[in-house]
């Protein structure tokens, strides 16, 4: 069966926004209490004119952050730029990021608003925004917001009239909703009873609810990584480091395990020998275990294994560009519901709108109570390509799609893996480096052939900053 491909295209350039919303170091821009004000009025212009309801006051948005000691600062920052611009503001406090695009759904608000780096350490910050549907902005809006930005350089912000300013309020049953809608994408017909499960909150976003989300179902759970400090986030822990996941489970003869990162968007697994499946394969045994799907999304990432896995299902896989906003296009653009990367973002748009490190999770369980399976057996038919990626640095303006020797590099290194395998150069969406990977069966080949690669492309963009100097 044919495999369908996605297009791949030239990301939209921005000042501001990346892949993820904005973010960055707290404290250089654009993560500075100035900044973030001028973003939130801003938003707040832009967004009241394209989604205000007819019928209200006044436009509302929520605000909700991880567990970075920031987040008071830039969440007051924020909240006073959104009232200058005479927009409410509903605050919840830490919440996993699909909280709040569950939540501004709910509560017909005009938008949601996450302060959050995900998986990054605490000293990063971001702000992210969801429409009134609970997805991603488009690229239209966020080019629109920075517009208002920089229409408003070196001006005092305007403020709305004292009658008209936003007020604020907190709403204090928010993990509760959350939680039991989690839930509810469980089936009624089965429980979690028997089960031992650990569960990696990474000192994130997600310390108040997932672990109450496994207990309430049935489930005996350990919890880690529920003691945020505001500066303990990701650190050796969560999805991004599942280590400590691992031997929580060994120590504690778990079933399984459960890691998320730090806003809750991400998730990784660990059988009860404390072997790690990553976004790919619990994106297969969530595939495999729904009837007529009529295809899956993945990314420019997704290894080629889980491509020929799903093609012996008689299921194609699509390919986005690397990042879940541009995974969610490309599913609606062909009408699939699942999808995601090999990071752990993964998205069942039959249960929410965008990517749900929690509900996730508990598709996969799904699929393991309705089968009487485990991760290992269940996903047995699926064994992973090794991967090399590695990140090299670039001057400005290195164009090398247009190089020739790493183009020839590019064609040698795929005539050696011989169809066996994938070489992907891509330049990062939030940072000034090019991401280099190969994968293939072979993993001495693969090994070797991402040294020479690497050598090539580092040579030619040093020879080009060179030019660029002189």
């Amino acid at each position: 069966m044919s495999i369908a491909k996605g297009v791949q295209k030239e990301p939209m350039v921005r000042e501001y926004f990346g892949t993820d919303g904005i973010r960055g170091r707290v404290g250089k821009m654009p993560i500075t209490p100035d900044f973030v004000m001028r973003l939130g009025h801003a938003a707040g212009l832009v967004l009241a004119h394209e989604a205000h309801l007819p019928g209200t006051d006044r436009p509302a948005v929520l605000i909700g952050k991880d567990t970075r000691v920031s987040g008071y600062m830039l969440e007051a920052a924020l909240e006073a730029g959104f009232s200058a611009a005479g927009v409410d503001v509903c605050l919840v406090g830490p919440l996993p990021t699909p909280g709040i695009a569950y939540l501004t759904r709910a509560l017909r608000l005009q938008a949601g608003v996450v302060i959050s780096a995900s998986h990054n350490v605490y000293s990063d910050n971001g702000i992210k925004f969801f429409s009134s549907d609970g997805t991603k902005l488009s690229d239209a809006v966020e080019q629109a917001i920075e517009a208002t930005i920089a229409a408003g350089e070196g001006s005092p912000i305007t403020c709305a009239s004292p009658i008209s300013m936003g007020r604020a309020r907190r709403i204090d049953d928010a993990a509760g909703r959350y939680i039991e809608f989690c839930k509810s994408s469980f089936p009624n017909t089965f429980d979690l009873r028997g089960l031992k499960i650990a569960v990696d909150c990474a000192h994130g976003a997600a310390y108040q609810v997932a672990p109450d989300v496994f207990h309430e179902l049935g489930a005996e759970v350990i919890s880690i990584g529920v003691q945020p400090d505001g500066t303990n986030i990701n650190a050796d822990c969560g999805a991004t480091s599942p280590s400590a996941l691992k031997t929580a489970v060994v120590e504690h003869g778990a079933d399984l395990g459960i890691a998320f990162d730090g806003d809750g968007d991400r998730v990784v697994m660990s059988d009860f020998a404390g072997h790690v499946y990553d976004g790919d394969q619990l994106l297969y045994i969530i595939a495999k275990g729904q009837l007529n799907v009529n295809g899956v999304v993945g990314s420019q990432m997704s290894n080629m294994a889980l491509e020929k896995a799903l093609g012996r299902l008689g299921i194609p896989l699509a390919r986005a560009e690397v990042g879940d906003r541009y995974v969610l296009e490309l599913l609606r653009e062909y009408g699939w519901k699942h999808g995601g990367e090999p990071s752990g973002h993964l998205i069942c748009l039959e249960k929410h709108s965008t990517g749900d490190g929690i509900i996730a999770a508990l598709q996969v369980l799904k699929t393991l109570r309705e089968t009487n399976s485990t991760l290992h057996d269940f996903s047995s038919e699926l064994t992973l390509y090794p991967q090399r990626l590695r990140s090299i640095k670039t001057g400005s303006g290195f164009t090398w799609r247009d190089n020739t020797r790493i183009k020839q590099c590019i064609s040698e290194c795929e005539r050696q893996l011989a169809g066996n395998g994938r070489v992907l150069i891509r330049p990062s969406g939030t940072e000034p480096v090019l991401r280099v990977m190969v994968e293939g069966r072979d993993a001495s080949l693969v090994d070797r052939l991402a040294t020479e690669l690497v050598v090539v492309v580092s040579e030619e963009n040093d020879k080009a900053f060179a030019n660029n100097s002189h």
